[in-house]
């Protein structure tokens, strides 16, 4: 069947920025801004491409609790530093233009693969991808490697530090953030439903994740009082969530407002708790301790193992080989000195299905024209002194950061003259022809890129729906069994829930996805909904028993729940 339209408006809509959009902003700055002022200083900037493989390292893991985090930023150093390894030995051991595109190519579909499975967050793999694309075509020598790379994890040591220094002021700072973005989304859901607006649907998808990403974040770091604290208000989130009627927006709204700072942690029985939670043993008879049960089981349960994520990736990372490959065995037909930046390109492309990657083909053809005029308004006063050539590109990398949570292109601007403007480290290049080169690589990797995208055609997106409907059906049926006993036990009831509520995110994730996808059999859009809507009862039902609201209803009936 024929696929969705590729839309054009809204493509280019700026949206608010991120709550913690100054964090990346200023850690690639001060993780960057040493390495290279040191070079600058010993006349070497030569090697800034380097250092700035560790120093971009930096961007990664701020949504991430502390001690999650160190372990994060600690495999992305590594990672970088492999993929790195693999570049210049590629570049070190040959010259071959077609080689290097199609050992880019297979590393980009590699780091594509595993930031996916691992869910690592943005830049994801665009800025792992760049770098070892870039490294490629630097020429090299297999004695000059080790250096290079101890060069590399220096940098990528210094902004581990960087990415790990705010927890000394702030040591649960990602966990309350978290806490916060999910009573907030689950306020504004209680409130739409309330007005029952055409919004409604998609506040509630939003607020479901918003709630899914908190736990995940809060069952990411070890138990103390102050996750305990945290995980009673995310229960209270995820109640407000199942039964929007009766939930209080305003509460949960101040209870945001009193997460942000650095006060004592609100409590969802409106006293204040500096963090010494832990007096309240798992267990009791308080009712949010049944979700605190289960919070526990899902820690215990772990992920599942990495080959198993990997498996449904296949398709994505085909796309990015093939893409990637083409792209730049076409940038090598075209003259261009620089492959690379066709490479990098339409790996940057590749989102959940072809309708997303559409629009991030817009916004990164629209971004990089934008930043070539920038690069040509900057590169005079980069001229001038190393040292303003230094500035210029920290600068750049500060705007980039501020910029793209508002829209991927509004990034690029600040994106596009960096890259230019870091192939002058070694020498000044002749910028008429860095602007010509990179405009036709934008243009040849975004085209070939989203050719490559429609003709690898994630079949199994269909296949996966089905499993998705299909565990939303187990898991809510299971929960109705368990309303059907006078006495369910508490923790079984709140395994129940949580599953049920870990489906339903997991399905319209799945469905979102298969939706934006290129021919296809016809999607089961009813059967969705109607799963949906069966979830959604139940799951108030489940919340009203274990009287984390005050139910309308004193009992469910077994009708209400098995609709």
């Amino acid at each position: 069947m024929p696929g969705p339209r590729l839309p054009l408006a809204g493509v280019l809509r700026l949206n608010r920025p991120s709550d913690i959009w100054f964090k990346p902003a200023l850690s690639v700055v001060a993780a960057v801004a040493p390495p290279n002022l040191l070079l600058l200083a010993l006349g070497r900037l030569d090697l800034a491409m380097y250092t700035m493989a560790g120093s971009l390292c930096a961007l990664y893991a701020h949504n991430r609790p502390y001690a999650a985090r160190a372990g994060v930023l600690a495999r992305v150093v590594l990672g970088m530093t492999a993929g790195l390894a693999v570049a210049l030995v590629a570049a070190s051991l040959t010259s071959n233009a077609v080689v290097l595109v199609t050992v880019g190519a297979l590393l980009a579909a590699v780091q594509k693969a595993l930031c996916d499975a691992t869910r690592l967050g943005p830049p994801a793999n665009v800025v792992l991808t760049f770098i070892t694309s870039a490294s490629l075509f630097v020429p090299q020598t297999l004695g000059q490697v080790p250096g290079h790379l101890a060069l590399a994890l220096a940098a990528g040591a210094w902004a581990w530090i960087v990415g790990m220094a705010p927890g000394l002021a702030r040591p649960h700072g990602p966990e309350r953030r978290a806490t916060a973005h999910a009573l907030t989304l689950a306020a504004g859901y209680a409130e739409q439903a309330g007005a029952r607006t055409a919004h409604g649907p998609r506040a509630r998808a939003a607020a479901a994740a918003g709630v899914y990403a908190a736990w995940q974040t809060l069952l990411s770091v070890r138990g103390d009082g102050t996750r305990l604290a945290l995980e009673r208000l995310v229960v209270r989130a995820e109640a407000a969530l199942a039964t929007p009627a009766d939930a209080d927006p305003a509460r949960l709204r101040a209870w945001a407002r009193d997460l942000r700072g650095t006060g004592p942690l609100p409590r969802p029985d409106g006293r204040a708790d500096g963090g010494r939670a832990d007096r309240h043993r798992v267990g009791g008879d308080r009712p949010d301790n049944d979700e605190l049960l289960g919070a526990e089981a899902d820690r215990a349960a772990g992920q599942p193992p990495l080959w198993h994520r990997l498996g449904p990736l296949a398709p994505v990372a085909v796309r990015t080989a093939l893409g990637c490959a083409l792209a730049g065995y076409a940038s090598l037909a075209l003259g261009v000195g620089r492959p690379y930046w066709a490479v990098v390109t339409a790996a940057s492309l590749y989102q959940a299905n072809v309708t997303l990657t559409w629009n991030r083909a817009v916004q990164r053809v629209v971004g990089n024209l934008a930043g070539v005029l920038a690069f040509a308004a900057l590169v005079p006063l980069a001229h001038v002194h190393p040292a303003a050539l230094v500035l210029v590109c920290l600068a750049l990398n500060f705007g980039a950061e501020a910029l793209i949570s508002r829209n991927y292109w509004l990034g690029s601007v600040c994106v596009t003259p960096m890259a230019l403007l870091v192939t002058e480290f070694a020498q000044y290049q002749d910028s008429g022809r860095l602007i010509t080169e990179r405009v036709a690589d934008t243009l040849v990797g975004a085209a070939v890129g989203f050719v490559a995208a429609v003709a690898v055609t994630n079949r199994r997106a269909g296949d996966r729906l089905g499993h998705a409907l299909t565990a939303v059906e187990g898991a809510r049926d299971r929960a109705a069994h368990l309303l059907t006993e006078p006495r369910p036990a508490p923790a079984a009831l709140e395994s129940a829930r949580r599953g049920l509520a870990a489906a339903l995110v997991d399905l319209r994730t799945t469905a979102d996805a298969a939706s934006g996808e290129w021919w296809q059999r016809a999607l089961p859009e009813e059967r969705v909904v109607t799963a949906e809507r069966s979830a959604h009862r139940t799951l108030a039902a489940t919340v009203r028993r274990q009287g984390l609201h005050p139910a309308r209803n004193t009992h469910a009936r077994a009708e209400d729940v098995r609709r």
